[in-house]
């Protein structure tokens, strides 16, 4: 059993950065691919970035490649979401969620979830 907990998430103006932590308790947390989602006010949720178990290879939606990066560290047993050039369209509710995906942006491949923390960009 993993439980997720994720911060950071805040008001930031276009054009700023946050980091987003996501904490995760249990000793198997290396045993799985991490990933981010988000999910916008009157949208599904989407993915965002994942990471697989070692850290050594990730995976963006096209829409933040080039912006945000994810990393991991299995020694505290937390990921991360750096987010760079921040728009208004990155507004949304941000996930954290670790499983064993077939397809990394496949939301069913993820068998824990966080609460979510909430990013708002302003222009």
């Amino acid at each position: 059993q993993v439980q997720l907990v994720e911060s950071g998430g805040g008001l930031v103006q276009a054009g700023g950065s946050l980091r987003l932590s996501c904490a995760a308790s249990g000793r198997t947390f290396a045993s799985y691919t991490m990933g981010w989602f988000r999910q916008a006010p009157g949208k599904e949720r989407e993915f965002v970035a994942a990471i697989i178990r070692s850290g050594s290879r990730t995976y963006y939606a096209d829409s933040v490649k080039g912006r945000f990066t994810i990393s991991r560290d299995n020694a505290k047993n937390a990921v991360y979401l750096q987010m760079n050039s921040l728009k208004p369209e990155d507004t949304a509710v941000y996930y954290c969620a670790g499983g064993t995906p077939i397809v990394y942006s496949d939301q069913r491949g993820y068998k824990y979830w966080g609460r979510g923390t909430q990013v708002t960009v302003s222009s």
